[in-house]
């Protein structure tokens, strides 16, 4: 038994003669008759009685054809998925993100990927930085986004962007009033702070520190997107990034600039050793281009010359989530 023979075999049955098989295999009606007795003789049962000219599949030849059937359908996954690999270099993809990016960039992202790639499966987990990052080393995720308190040995990396923190505080708080926070406007406020790992928090407390300014923490927590909802519950204020607020703004949140200046920096990250897919250089091209919709459209530009009562544009943001 040969696959050439199983190969007839199934076209005989899926078109239903042996003339209609000879023109999908495009060879002549006497090859595929020859290759169904050949596969009979292998067999030692009948496939087909032989009615007037016509092949009638018989119940043993039914029954043969269901798995042939299912082996053909996997055979068409195998040449599908060969397909995929060829022209884009996998047929599915893997990324995890850092909660800051995972509710607002990184959807944002697979949104135009899906539109160029719409058959390529997605995997997407979000997961804190340390957990991003050994995703990635282990080879179980194409690529990640972790902030810079991750370590970087024996991992790729590219920077990928580095924003301005912001304030974020509830509807109707004293500070809304301010189209700027300083410093020393936190000094003994109830604040919400990201974990003391964080290196932008031990930006942000160098700042601080220098201004004498205490705020009073009374939540800490990993996650920026944390900080959005609990200063949106009244717990207290807090420094994020404005594309962090996405999604509570519309709620109510209230964010403005932050002076000094105070940046997030995060990375791209990559799994050692290994190169990079079409499908993996796409991906990155839509995190960048989402990256840089987010730097031309950023909320607390908005939100400040609301404050400041800049109708026109002429005060220049203090907030730019800018990248580098």
């Amino acid at each position: 038994m040969h696959h050439r023979q199983l190969e007839v075999f199934n076209a005989v049955m899926v078109s239903g003669s042996a003339s209609r098989a000879a023109e999908l295999l495009q060879v002549t009606q006497p090859a595929v008759s020859r290759a169904i007795a050949d596969l009979e003789e292998a067999l030692s049962f009948p496939l087909f009685n032989r009615i007037r000219g016509r092949l009638v599949p018989t119940p043993e030849g039914q029954l043969f054809y269901a798995d042939v059937r299912t082996s053909f359908v996997g055979l068409d996954r195998l040449r599908m998925s060969a397909a995929r690999i060829r022209d884009f270099g996998a047929g599915s993809i893997r990324i995890a993100s850092l909660a800051a990016y995972g509710n607002t960039l990184v959807p944002r992202a697979i949104r135009t990927f899906r539109d160029k790639h719409p058959e390529i499966a997605i995997t997407f987990q979000i997961a804190s930085s340390a957990q991003v990052r050994e995703l990635v080393v282990n080879g179980n995720f194409s690529l990640g986004l972790a902030a810079d308190e991750v370590d970087l040995s024996g991992v790729e990396h590219r920077v990928f962007s580095t924003g301005r923190a912001s304030c974020v505080m509830p509807p109707g708080h004293p500070l809304a009033t301010k189209a700027v926070i300083r410093p020393a406007d936190l000094d003994g406020v109830p604040f919400v702070a990201l974990a003391p790992e964080d290196r932008a928090r031990a930006r942000m407390n160098a700042v601080l520190d220098a201004a004498g300014a205490r705020p009073n923490v009374v939540v800490e927590t990993p996650f920026a997107a944390t900080v959005c909802a609990l200063a949106l519950a009244g717990v207290g204020v807090g420094l994020t990034q404005a594309v962090t607020a996405e999604g509570f703004l519309e709620r109510g949140l209230e964010i403005r600039p932050f002076e000094p200046e105070v940046y997030f920096k995060t990375y791209l990250l990559f799994p050692p050793d290994t190169q990079r897919s079409i499908l993996v250089k796409d991906l990155v091209a839509a995190l960048l281009a989402a990256r840089d919709r987010g730097t031309a459209d950023n909320p607390a530009r908005h939100r400040s010359r609301a404050a400041s009562g800049d109708k026109g544009g002429s005060q220049r943001p203090a907030t730019s989530t800018r990248t580098r």
